[in-house]
């Protein structure tokens, strides 16, 4: 039933040395004996959790030592195997990896407060390794799956959890296709009546859809070929349940208005080849105004690149068009996992992920300012968790807000001085009103002077919990005072 070789298969495209493939047979008959005589709910053996979770992890392009830790993740919380005999065995990283991941094991089930510690300490541990949400991911993935054999009263929960935390964080890390099956997985639990609307409104909707995308597909490859093309795949993708439902919100549940129902996909070998290849596509047929969108020259923070484009294909069908290179497909899949950031040597790896997924950071900071355990799910959600819009300073710079951000937000993310002294902004070269509403791709420039101060006004017009903090500290005593002048008919 359980084979370490099909954790191997699923590594990667390369095949693991030696060296990796030890460690995961360690790990993996370690594990099978500290679990064995464990049941699951379902009544499987436990183990059978451990060994998805590391497949899982496989899957998503991971390294040995944290597939190793994957194996191993549940040893000392359900086991009476000892930290000190888990880091003899396999060493301290190892056992950090495993720790990270306990953060957040059964004390969630003891009440709100102790939930929101251990919520802490695992983002502490997120910020210094990223492997630690990787393998929770794939941990919380196995489980989700199984969600049908546990008690109705947990089954919600879990699966809330999942959409309000750990799909938004893999989201945050650019791994698309785990935040798409997390959310999947999720949306009956916690929305039932919503879930079969939407399955009754895709199965109307989506072979109609499908069959016109294959003859297109068809159509390409041949004049792809003319163009001395090479294409290295070319499919299409269904959009995830839980987005369109969330889009289909946006657009009164008309579901004849989401044209990224299915998304073509062509995955080429240059970056040139992409341009290439859109070049003929608009030669083809007509693109809808405005919806051309190129993330390959201005990539989104979280990594992924891409040509998008909505076409009309006649009679009258439209159609989204996803073009990017092979290596921008595995990070649009997995994102920072399949990033060959974890096969280079530490510094290399550092340097790539404090670029990348700088706002990790802001969790450590989050950690510091917040003291109140309530205070700190409610800004945990406003600044890492709400839906995100990606706007550039002046000089080309990527901003990531919470979306309703204004200028104001925008200028403390950039520095509290920027902000503290911001007197006006203009948002693509034209003056507008600190509480402006910012949109995806907006280009601000914050206008400051000397004398400027923030306004306990401001607080109205902000999102990100930097931003109202560094307001409050600034503003404390300003109600008192104006009250004290009205006071005395000043």
């Amino acid at each position: 039933m359980f084979d370490p070789e099909e954790i191997f298969k699923l590594m990667d495209e390369r095949s693991p040395h030696a060296e990796e493939k030890k460690l995961i047979k360690k790990a993996f008959v370690f594990a099978q004996s500290a679990h064995e005589g464990q049941k699951r709910a379902s009544g499987d053996p436990y183990f059978l959790h451990v060994y998805e979770t590391a497949k899982n992890l496989a899957r998503f392009g991971m390294d040995s030592t944290t597939i190793a830790a994957g194996l191993l993740h549940d040893v000392v919380e359900d086991t009476d195997i000892k930290e000190k005999e888990l880091e003899k065995e396999f060493g301290k990283e190892i056992v950090f990896l495993v720790n990270g991941v306990s953060k957040l094991g059964k004390l969630k089930y003891r009440g709100h407060e102790r939930y929101v510690e251990s919520l802490r300490k695992f983002f502490v541990a997120v910020a210094v390794d990223f492997r630690v949400l990787m393998i929770k991911l794939a941990d919380r993935l196995h489980n989700l799956n199984t969600l049908e054999f546990v008690r109705k009263e947990k089954q919600k929960r879990i699966a809330q959890e999942a959409l309000e935390v750990y799909a938004p964080l893999a989201d945050r890390l650019g791994i698309g296709k785990v935040k798409g099956e997390l959310e999947d997985a999720a949306f009956p639990y916690v929305y039932p009546n919503e879930y079969q609307m939407v399955e009754e409104l895709i199965s109307k909707k989506i072979y109609l859809t499908r069959q016109h995308l294959e003859k297109i597909s068809d159509q390409l490859k041949k004049i792809l070929k003319e163009h001395g093309i090479t294409i290295s795949k070319i499919d299409y993708r269904i959009k995830h349940k839980y987005s369109l439902y969330k889009k289909l919100l946006r657009y009164g549940m008309d579901i004849d208005k989401i044209h990224d129902l299915v998304a073509l996909r062509i995955v080429v070998s240059t970056i040139e080849q992409c341009y290439h290849v859109l070049g003929v596509i608009h030669g083809l047929w007509t693109p809808l105004p405005g919806r051309i969108k190129d993330y390959i020259a201005l990539p989104k923070p979280n990594g992924y690149q891409s040509l998008h484009s909505t076409i009309f294909t006649g009679k009258g069908e439209i159609a989204e068009v996803q073009i990017r290179t092979l290596e921008m497909h595995g990070i649009a899949e997995y994102g920072i996992a399949s990033h060959s950031s974890y096969k280079q040597k530490k510094y290399e790896k550092k340097e790539i992920t404090e670029k990348k997924f700088g706002w990790v950071e802001g969790l450590k900071e989050l950690q510091k300012n917040v003291a109140e355990h309530g205070a700190y799910m409610k800004e945990l959600k406003m600044d890492f968790f709400n839906d995100r819009i990606f706007v550039f300073t002046p000089g080309g710079d990527v901003i990531d807000l919470p979306e309703g951000s204004s200028p104001i937000d925008f200028a403390y993310a950039i520095h509290s001085d920027v902000g503290d002294h911001a007197s006006g902004a203009k948002v693509n070269g034209k003056m507008v009103q600190l509480g402006h509403k910012l949109q995806n791709s907006d280009i601000v420039e914050i206008i400051k002077k000397k004398d400027s101060k923030p306004s306990s006004k401001w607080l109205d017009y902000t999102k990100t919990a930097l931003a109202k903090r560094h307001i409050k500290s600034k503003t404390e005593g300003q109600g008192s005072l104006l009250s004290k002048f009205k006071l005395f008919g000043k």
